[in-house]
């Protein structure tokens, strides 16, 4: 069995200790097999988020007035939440066991976003820091809010810029481990289709940050209220699903789901037709692979996909104008619409060609991609400083080519030392926490003598 294998139309295993352990071990060789197509599409997005933010569009003539009707950013993000909605809940259910997968979550995403943040912080000089002054002038709530990451969904600014999606990445595995224990992990079109529903009929109605106040730091208790009920429910959430108890699990996932509901529909700062485009489309993702492994019927995949692409664009269209420009950064409708849509056209043609090969090159960019949408902030501040202070980049002529160079040398760099000094250390130990934690549960099923 491997990550694209049906699995039994039967409520979800919350398998023992004993069962977990075997599974792995038949399963080992499938899981460590890569879908390179897949690396292949996070290895484009995380380069154009690069890109975006250095950017890379202004060094053309023409690229000021394209980047305002085709935001690459938008199409980078948007693209990545496809791969997710694809590949995580196969991961899950392949597992079987949602206290691997968070143990594996945690120790995927927490090592390199914490260290990455320290090294910005105490090596970058004043002026330059890639962690803004929201976070820094109130640095104790600040970043408690960015250990959960949610605060996006606290209406606290991110401690690096890209560090957003990750709200929603973490809200989508909120839902993800709670339908998976109540049995619902099959129904990911209708649930495509209610969020791509309620960003065409409430776009404009649901107001961001319902539950804090637009300027956060105003009424600083009602936003110090949130994160620490989100910080306590989160950590009771994760708590019982670390015990191992099938029963404890189920309560535990259940109790992240009512968690991420309740941000993502009341207090998310981005619009709220953004946030339902972004679930709608991760859910729209897995439904794409439940359809190619069918596990649904293919004509009601096709339906919700068509409906969630055109929802995409046609919300764009109809809500991405005035003062929702300046909370998703774009500077026309057409600025969300076009790479929405765009992203859609990638991740099709990405499927296309998954049985080739794909070049080593963008299978390592993949491998890497975490690495390179982490630390690709840093490293651009700490460019713009050489740049200011140290060497002095031509403008004009070839030349001027040499600082984007520069950058995008350093982030892959950067990236790859990252990614074996820390992300490959952090997967492994999360390896052994899971291990450990299996034992201990081996042993509480163990009949006493």
């Amino acid at each position: 069995m491997n990550d694209t294998t049906p699995l039994a139309e039967a409520e979800p295993v919350l398998r023992t200790a004993k069962e977990t352990r075997a599974l792995r071990k038949g399963d080992a060789k499938g899981a460590a097999a890569r879908l390179g197509w897949l690396d292949g599409l996070r290895g484009i997005a995380a380069l154009l988020v690069a890109a975006h933010h250095f950017g890379l569009l202004n060094w053309w003539s023409w690229g000021k007035s394209f980047g305002e009707h085709f935001d690459l950013g938008i199409y980078a993000v948007m693209l990545f939440f496809l791969v997710s909605g694809y590949i995580v809940p196969a991961s899950l259910e392949r597992r079987g066991d949602v206290r691997g997968f968070w143990v594996g979550r945690i120790f995927r995403i927490y090592p390199l976003v914490i260290i990455v943040i320290t090294l910005a912080l105490v090596l970058l000089p004043k002026g330059y820091s890639a962690v803004p002054t929201e976070v820094t002038d109130r640095p104790f709530w600040a970043y408690l809010a960015n250990l959960t990451l949610l605060h996006e969904m606290t209406n606290i600014a991110s401690a690096l810029g890209p560090m957003w999606t990750l709200c929603y990445e973490m809200v989508f595995y909120f839902f993800v481990s709670a339908l998976f224990v109540k049995g619902l992990h099959r129904q990911s079109a209708p649930i495509s289709l209610f969020f791509a529903g309620a960003a065409l009929l409430l776009g404009a109605w649901v107001k961001p940050a319902m539950l804090t106040p637009h300027v956060a730091w105003i009424y600083p208790e009602t936003t110090h209220n949130i994160i620490l009920a989100t910080v306590v429910v989160m950590v009771t959430g994760l708590v019982l699903i670390l015990l191992g108890r099938p029963e404890v699990i189920r309560i535990g996932a259940m109790v992240l789901g009512a968690l991420g509901t309740v941000l993502l529909f009341f207090n998310a700062r981005a619009c709220f037709y953004e946030s339902m485009m972004i679930l709608a489309t991760m859910f729209a993702g897995t439904v794409i692979f439940r359809a190619e492994k069918r596990q649904i019927d293919r004509t009601l995949a096709v339906i919700t996909c068509a409906f969630v692409l055109l929802a995409g664009f046609l919300v764009g269209y109809m809500y991405n104008r005035g003062e929702a420009l300046q909370r998703d950064w774009t500077s026309t409708w057409q600025g969300f619409a076009l790479p929405y849509v765009a992203a859609w056209a990638t991740f099709g043609l990405g499927m296309l060609l998954r049985e080739r090969r794909w070049p080593r090159v963008m299978t390592w960019l993949g491998s890497i991609s975490y690495s390179v949408y982490v630390v690709h902030v840093p490293i651009l501040w700490a460019t713009w400083w050489f740049k200011d202070k140290v060497v002095h980049f031509p403008s004009t002529g070839f030349q001027r080519w040499s600082l984007p160079l520069v950058f995008f040398a350093a982030v892959l760099v950067a990236s790859q030392l990252t990614y074996k000094l820390i992300e490959m250390p952090g997967q492994k130990l999360g390896k052994k926490v899971a291990k450990a934690l299996e034992r201990r549960a081996a042993e509480r099923e163990q009949p006493s003598s």
